[in-house]
């Protein structure tokens, strides 16, 4: 048996207790032998995860669900897999809840023909929904649903105490998870959920992408600045709630006004 690196009291991240990253991070919270999963990443990587959590002597029959944050390919993909390996159930979000059960390549960003991605996304079904202020209990352990929308509009986050699994919130360096209309982000809702997270009184983020780090207001208050502008900018285009440069568009046709600097030509 291995011995178990717990990041905190009853914590485990997958990658971090391997030496070496396999995918998004993959948390296995416990009490005592029960244990659940939040996300399971690639496929490919399932059976790696599985074998690292029979040699940390964590019994398979105690699994209580696998757990969505939400219904990204490279969060879910093994979910059906790993299901099957461990004979439990599946939780998420309702907003995940067709997304999951269809196998939908568009949503889970399996499909992006642009860039030439191609990715299998299994249909796997979904037994329990959950929703902000909801409780999931393992063993006599505590865990506090939070729906923090905007990265997707199924993007949840878990309180363990002082410790928040944070999902594609925020990322140590300041970045976001990706702005994108195909699966459900919200640029006005992504600032309410960061502020959420700036303004609660959690210590410790644990994101499902790179280094665990400290909740640090500066740092969020920076981030939901940028954020906050992207809603009066033509970056992330439909997502946007206004670009007031074409409001001056607008005025500048109508008074024929000239580009700076410009003098119109002779006649």
């Amino acid at each position: 048996m291995l011995p178990r690196k717990p990041l905190f009291p009853g914590i485990i991240e997958l990658n971090f207790q391997a030496g070496e990253v396999l995918g998004c991070n993959v948390f296995l919270v416990y009490d005592a032998d029960q244990w659940l999963l939040v996300d399971i990443g690639y496929e490919e990587t399932v059976d790696d995860y599985v074998e690292l959590i029979r040699q940390l002597d964590f019994p398979f029959s105690q699994c209580k669900t696998l757990v969505a944050t939400h219904a990204d390919v490279d969060h879910v993909q093994g979910l059906a897999k790993a299901k099957q390996m461990l004979r439990t159930s599946v939780t998420a979000h309702p907003a995940a809840v067709a997304t999951l059960e269809a196998g939908d390549r568009l949503k889970t960003m399996a499909e992006i023909e642009a860039q030439e991605l191609h990715l299998d996304m299994p249909k796997v079904t979904i037994e329990h929904q959950v929703n902000d202020g909801d409780i999931i209990t393992v063993g006599d352990l505590e865990i506090e649903v939070w729906h923090t929308p905007g990265h997707t509009d199924s993007q949840l986050s878990f309180r363990v105490g002082d410790v928040l699994l944070s999902g594609d919130n925020i990322y140590r360096d300041g970045c976001i998870g990706a702005i994108d209309a195909h699966h459900g982000s919200d640029i006005g809702a992504f600032v309410r959920s960061l502020e959420r997270i700036r303004n609660s009184d959690v210590k410790w983020l644990a994101p499902s992408h790179g280094p665990i780090f400290r909740n640090d207001p500066e740092l969020l208050d920076r981030t939901i600045q940028r954020v906050r502008g992207y809603l009066q900018m033509a970056d992330f285009g439909t997502l946007a709630e206004s670009w007031p440069l074409m409001d001056q568009w607008h005025d500048e046709v109508a008074a024929g006004t000239m580009p700076e600097g410009l003098q119109p030509p002779s006649a």
